[in-house]
């Protein structure tokens, strides 16, 4: 009897049993534990790649994690199929989960000769005990002793079957305030092999810049439709600000000399970093590198087990002849989930004329920004733009992704994604 079976048969026997409530549960990348660190969620041997993987593949995702705490404790993870807008679905686990619904982590590795003891928990989705059925967006929630009360990851992944090709075209904005700060897509997807009846009603498409939900453009339907082509072509709407390249801290060496640090010291059980101070770049002029847009890799050159990396007190500041009253500072990037969070937020200290945060990272290559956040207000949505700047050059990656929803259907398909370097469309 398969794992399948096993579960229908219990559903007939109990019948339906709704699942508690998850304490506190967010549909997004969060961490609910101050002890878990250095969440990296990507295609397995992909670290810079997004979460996304094919209907099938046998290629998994790869979830890391830290704790802090040391020891072994007893982690279980699930998954829950989601709709385009990030909520749940109206299928059963039963209908897009093959295997148990429910599982233990039982990769565990412990940290070796570091000043802050850790352990490195990890799994690879899909496996042996649990694959998935249907395509679309997913969360996977990570637990502690299997108890709902107690989150402590929940992660965005998405599943797609290729069904439609996308082409993108990077446009020079239709607002011409916009043409030399920011970033207009345009795209076509071709729809030869399905059968969509209402495209208007049962396409959507949701645009990412460098992997970030926090300011996605989401809900968008096709603007034409023409003989199996769907023509997204809007004026001002699918439109980012262009940024900067990130900033960048390389903390992978702790006994060379690197670019941008100022001071290492070892103080008692930890290192302490002081890095070289930021300025404000938004008046300065554009100037192009490579950077890993705001992700961030973990990796030691001190040792070449990487489970010696060590973990850091880093000190950020950033040069401002005063305070902003009205809004509150803070450290952002993959990093930091691209949430506002109380961990990354920076103080003024006019002492030192500037602000000040101090941040436990481990040793690894980071992007970061500096994002202001206004105080009042119903949305906290971080701008980027008043302390660096933006500029239509600027080196960005997008992605596409294509749901359909056919009339009578009960969840969102994720038919299609592609993603782009602004560089390649130029």
């Amino acid at each position: 009897m398969t794992k399948q079976s096993i579960a229908l048969l219990a559903l007939c026997i109990y019948g339906v049993v709704l699942p508690a409530q998850d304490e506190g549960l967010r549909y997004a990348d969060w961490v609910y534990k101050d002890n878990i660190r250095s969440v990296l969620f990507h295609v397995s041997g992909l670290v810079l790649t997004q979460p996304i993987l094919n209907l099938g593949t046998e290629t998994p995702l790869q979830l890391t994690f830290d704790d802090l705490d040391g020891g072994v404790k007893n982690y279980t993870y699930t998954v829950v199929h989601c709709n385009a807008d990030w909520q749940p679905s109206a299928l059963a686990e039963m209908e897009y989960i093959d295997g148990f619904s429910e599982d233990r982590i039982l990769n565990w590795r412990f940290a070796i000769k570091t000043l802050t003891p850790y352990t490195q928990y990890s799994i690879a989705l899909p496996n042996n005990e649990m694959r998935l059925t249907k395509s679309g967006n997913y969360l996977l929630k990570v637990y502690e002793n299997g108890r709902r009360k107690s989150l402590v990851i929940t992660r965005r992944f998405m599943v797609v079957e290729p069904m439609v090709r996308i082409t993108p075209r990077l446009v020079n904005p239709a607002d011409i305030q916009k043409i030399k700060t920011h970033q207009e897509i345009d795209f076509v997807v071709d729809y030869a092999r399905l059968p969509i009846r209402a495209p208007q009603q049962e396409i959507r498409a949701t645009v990412l810049q460098n992997g970030r939900w926090d300011n996605a453009i989401a809900n968008i339907a096709p603007m034409f439709i023409r003989p199996e082509q769907l023509v997204f072509d809007f004026q001002d709407k699918i439109v980012f600000p262009g940024g900067k390249e990130f900033r960048f801290v390389d903390l992978r060496a702790l006994y060379t000399r690197v670019p941008g640090i100022q001071a290492i010291e070892r103080v008692e059980n930890r290192f302490d970093v002081t890095l070289l101070r930021d300025t404000k770049q938004s008046g300065s002029p554009y100037i192009q590198f490579e950077d890993i847009n705001g992700r961030f890799i973990i990796e030691t050159r001190d040792q070449r087990n990487p489970l010696s990396a060590e973990y850091l007190n880093v000190l950020f500041s950033l040069q401002s002849a005063e305070p902003y009253y009205d809004h509150d500072l803070y450290l952002i990037g993959a990093f930091s989930d691209w949430q506002i969070k109380d961990t990354f937020r920076m103080t003024y200290n006019p002492a030192v004329n500037g602000y000040v945060g101090k941040v436990l990272l481990k040793q690894g290559y980071y992007n970061y920004a500096y994002a202001l956040v206004p105080r009042q207000g119903k949305t906290r949505q971080p701008d980027l733009s008043e302390i660096d700047g933006d500029w239509y050059e600027t080196e960005n990656e997008y992605t596409i992704l294509v749901y359909y929803h056919p009339l009578g259907e009960r969840y969102d398909r994720l038919i299609g994604v592609t993603s782009f370097n602004t560089n390649a469309l130029r």
